[in-house]
């Protein structure tokens, strides 16, 4: 995903409404005839919509102040002025909205993915036509439009996801998730492969799972160690987790433990989802007993192993994704 951006802050105004408009008709007998002053349009609104089909914000990233246009004059022969054109601002949906000043929650597009109208333009101001009364036949009189608003807004995106994977780097996160979808993540072996989140859909029989791989995370991430500090709020919005744990790394044991302990320190609510524990790289020497130690460890958690090179435990850890989700426990 070339040129993601998961934070972005924009200036966003609505339209100025356009100016009323003095003017007197001019026609041929009346020389003196009544006002034709035609009223200012009003400025163009600002609005939010949910694309489903975005991923990223960079689009936002290159045009930092985004303007409705404003609305026209009026003219005379009472004709009003055009109202000013809305901006619509694409998101995607996971994307919330906050004041970049006082932090204050806008709107979540994580909750509701309808079109969101958040500035008003300025209304149009009346022509003097408004203004004829029984004193006053010939009246110089019109209103200039208002102001449109201008903010600046932080906007941020928050992955929406049904199962967020968790784990160190090289737990075999990106495999995974290249094994069960299209996502086709960059896979290697060595560390932070994975520089942004990526997203993948996985289809079990009539059910699809959308799945989430962040990158790897490691001891300090909650303060901000390595590159997973950036990411963990892509799977906030997560229904439940699935712990990776590399079998074949000597610290195999303790990884849950460290894992849970950086979640919970970068939000307590992460620890409450549902979660399941899958252990990879069954393929290789010791690991089916490594895997047999964590079970026996944790003989309240639901662990699972697999091997992606293998494909040993592929189809059953799908199957167990969908009980999963479905599940009330």
């Amino acid at each position: 995903m070339s040129g993601f951006a998961d934070e972005v802050v924009i200036e966003v105004s609505s339209g100025r409404g356009g100016n009323g408009s003095v003017a007197f008709r001019r026609e041929k007998y009346v020389p003196r005839g009544g006002p034709s002053g035609g009223d200012g349009g009003r400025g163009g609104n600002v609005i939010f919509t949910v694309k489903k089909n975005l991923r990223t914000l960079s689009h936002l990233r290159y045009t930092p102040k985004i303007n409705a246009e404003n609305g026209r004059d009026g003219e005379g022969s009472e004709k009003n002025g055009r109202n000013g054109e809305d901006i619509i601002i694409p998101v995607p949906p996971g994307t919330v909205v906050k004041n970049a000043d006082t932090g204050l929650l806008i709107h979540d597009f994580g909750k509701d993915e309808s079109d969101f109208l958040y500035l008003k333009g300025g209304n149009g101001g009346w022509g003097n036509v408004h203004f004829k009364s029984s004193v006053n036949q010939a009246p110089r009189r019109a209103l200039p439009g208002k102001a449109g608003e201008t903010v600046v807004l932080n906007v941020e995106l928050q992955i929406i996801a049904d199962i967020g994977f968790v784990g160190f780097p090289n737990a075999g996160k990106s495999s995974l998730l290249d094994r069960f979808t299209n996502a086709r993540p960059k896979i290697a072996p060595y560390p932070f492969t994975t520089k942004i989140p990526n997203l993948g859909a996985l289809r079990v029989g009539e059910h699809d799972i959308i799945l989430a791989d962040i990158p790897g995370l490691i001891a300090g991430a909650s303060e901000g160690a390595g590159l997973g500090l950036r990411f963990l709020k892509h799977i906030f919005r997560a229904q439940a987790l699935a712990f990776l744990i590399d079998l074949s790394d000597e610290n195999y044991l303790d990884a849950f433990d460290i894992l849970s302990d950086e979640l919970g320190s970068f939000s307590q609510n992460l620890l409450e989802r549902k979660r399941i524990i899958v252990g990879t790289k069954l393929d290789l020497e010791n690991t089916k007993d490594h895997l047999e130690s964590l079970q026996k460890k944790y003989p309240s958690e639901k662990i699972m192993g697999i091997s992606v090179f293998s494909g040993e435990g592929i189809k059953e850890l799908g199957e167990e994704f969908i009980h999963f989700l479905h599940s009330n426990t």
